[in-house]
């Protein structure tokens, strides 16, 4: 089993990493494999409803300039993903919505690529409004049919400078619940 998560984070190694890495430690403790992707620096672009995903079927964006189809297919071949973003202004970040628009798109134009996997979202924030951010990627995994893991609270961990968030003991110990959470959902699915 495998679980993907990506941090939709434009600071590569920052506290959505530290807080992707926390739920992985739970997961990968109980036999299942890891992957991180960070979006850093990947100057992913927003889909532009062409629906050229809809004619091709090919599991991709028609646009090859940029990494989307790589995290896509990661997204495919995983048993689970988690979606991962700091919260700015309330929301999650562009990265994590370009992700969400051009891999939702394809995903429906090819029956739904990631129904039945096991899904959750995490978010680094500074103060306010990560249950937006958590409702927006929230929306998309049930839009996706999957099966949304809960912890012992909202899934955010309070920090704002990088490691700041190693910090928020309940934040901390909520991702070591949801890491678990998963692992025994995932194992139930496979069983």
């Amino acid at each position: 089993m495998k679980v993907v998560g990506i941090s939709g984070s434009p600071r590569k190694d920052g506290n959505t990493a530290i807080v992707l890495k926390t739920v992985f430690a739970e997961l990968e403790s109980q036999g299942i494999e890891t992957e991180l992707i960070q979006m850093a620096g990947s100057k992913v672009h927003g889909c532009i409803a062409c629906y050229g995903c809809f004619k091709t079927l090919d599991k991709k964006c028609v646009f090859k300039d940029d990494p989307m189809n790589d995290y896509i297919a990661k997204m495919t071949e995983a048993d689970g993903i988690i979606l991962g973003s700091p919260t700015y202004f309330a929301d999650i970040t562009p990265e994590m919505k370009c992700l969400i628009d051009r891999a939702g798109f394809v995903a429906r134009a090819n029956d739904y690529l990631f129904k039945y996997k096991v899904g959750g979202a995490v978010m680094a924030v500074r103060r306010g409004g990560a249950i937006h951010a958590f409702d927006t990627m929230n929306h998309f995994l049930h839009y996706m049919q999957m099966f949304l893991v809960g912890a012992s609270y909202w899934n955010m961990v309070y920090g704002r400078d990088v490691g700041e968030v190693e910090k928020d003991d309940e934040g901390i110990q909520n991702m070591k619940v949801l890491g678990q959470n998963m692992a025994w959902l995932l194992k139930k699915i496979k069983a």
